[in-house]
């Protein structure tokens, strides 16, 4: 497989590079070179086949020789060893439920997917540190992912104050190789944190620097496979007229959604739902690229203004010579966000902020005769506070989370400054 940086379409990498190297030069996201495509009978078989097998099939495509079938296939069944159930909510919709792994967040995929392909390509003695931004799911998906793991330093970084509670018990209370810092700033100033490492060539030689963030090729891949899970659990009617809404915050889920459609998955259209850090909607109404400052809201994961994964969805649409015009995309406000929750429990549904989100703006687009899917990308207890609070009722709290919910914080506190976070790094 070969990938190129779509800041630097001369920088050519393998597969395996890409997994090591996180980011091209410039902070270019690598992107494949060959875009694969399944004849229609081939996904016809696809989705009779089980997730992992269907899931090796799909990496393969993209991956070729550089992962022996077996050894693909192994990883794949380690990394996916969990369910992604479509849940009937009515009629015309349907949940995609991503949370039934081990951080109950989709970002188990993805997060499981990589940790297993970092491990194949790296040398033995080959020490290397993660560093990942989180606004919430990724950090405890990457360090549950990678935690125990030889050779491997974790180091996350998130916006101190602006996650939910459950979520940082879930990744701060680990210790060992995981290391997690509250930074002073918003998610954007982490994300740019981790950027500045990245330009740093003595840094990144120093500590074998990696990134585990959606920018990462491999998990990225690891997100198609979701989506066939997704239509192979409909019947063929539902599977002819399906349109799908993804919550965006950082775009990778979306980017992924586009990557399946491209393989030649039938989805008829999607849409792209923000909350009120709606950089991309204004985008796709007036073709200006404006981001604002990030605004907090009840949808925590999605607080990003400028998001890393948009450069590929605008390559795909270029490529693939679709109009981005026929992307639908809308923000939805923190009380129609809490209106929609209570809506999705009245007709028996329990969801959270980033879901109801997705369903607000699927709900409102939905046309005769088509069927819709949102993604649910996080179990409502990850969100228990606002959840109890807007719905007033109290959520159990799963094993998972219950757990690690009187544990202590191991956070490390810093301000966004670069050459503080740099001489964090180096000190190990």
């Amino acid at each position: 497989m070969k990938l190129y940086n779509l800041k630097d379409h001369n920088e050519q990498v393998s597969f395996a590079q890409a997994v090591k190297q996180g980011l091209g030069s410039q902070q270019g996201l690598f992107f494949p070179l060959e875009l694969p495509e399944f004849e229609l009978t081939d996904i016809d078989a696809m989705l009779e086949m089980d997730f992992v097998s269907r899931s090796s099939k799909i990496l393969s495509a993209y991956i070729g020789d550089e992962v022996a079938a077996h050894q693909l296939a192994e990883r794949v069944k380690n990394a996916f060893a969990f369910p992604a159930p479509v849940a009937k909510v009515s009629d015309d919709v349907a949940c995609l439920e991503l949370f039934h792994g081990p951080t109950l967040a989709f970002k188990d995929f993805g997060g499981r997917f990589m940790a297993q392909m970092l491990s194949y390509v790296s040398g033995a003695d080959e020490q290397i540190t993660i560093l990942t931004a989180t606004s919430g799911d990724t950090g405890a998906a990457v360090a549950h992912a990678f935690y125990g793991m030889e050779n491997v330093r974790v180091v996350i970084l998130y916006p101190q104050g602006k996650i939910s509670p459950l979520q940082e018990k879930l990744f701060c209370t680990l210790g060992g190789n995981i290391e997690t810092i509250a930074v002073e700033g918003d998610f954007d100033a982490c994300q740019a944190l981790v950027k500045q490492a990245f330009d740093d060539e003595e840094l990144k030689k120093a500590i074998g620097l990696n990134s585990a963030n959606s920018i990462n090729i491999s998990r990225l891949l690891a997100q198609i496979c979701y989506y066939f899970e997704a239509v192979a659990q409909l019947p063929q009617e539902q599977r002819n007229q399906l349109v799908v809404s993804v919550p965006s915050g950082n775009f990778g889920d979306l980017t992924a959604g586009l990557l399946a459609k491209s393989l030649g998955l039938p989805i008829k259209r999607f849409i792209a739902a923000t909350n009120a850090n709606d950089t991309v909607p204004r985008f796709l109404g007036n073709g200006e690229w404006q981001p604002n400052a990030t605004v907090a809201t009840l949808s925590n994961a999605m607080d990003v203004s400028q998001p890393n994964n948009w450069p590929r969805v605008e390559e795909l649409f270029r490529r693939k010579t679709w109009r981005l015009t026929d992307l639908v995309s809308g923000a939805v406000s923190d009380e129609t966000t809490k209106s929609t929750m209570r809506e999705l429990a009245e007709i028996g549904y329990i969801s959270e902020p980033h879901a109801a989100i997705a369903y607000r703006m699927l709900r409102d687009n939905l046309q005769e005769g088509e069927f819709g899917l949102f993604l649910g990308t996080a179990h409502p207890a990850k969100f228990k506070e606002s959840v109890d609070e807007i719905l007033g009722q109290e959520l159990p709290l799963p094993p998972e989370l219950a757990e690690r919910a009187e544990l202590p914080l191991l956070s490390h506190n810093l301000k966004a400054d670069f050459a503080e976070l740099r001489k964090f790094l180096l000190k190990a």
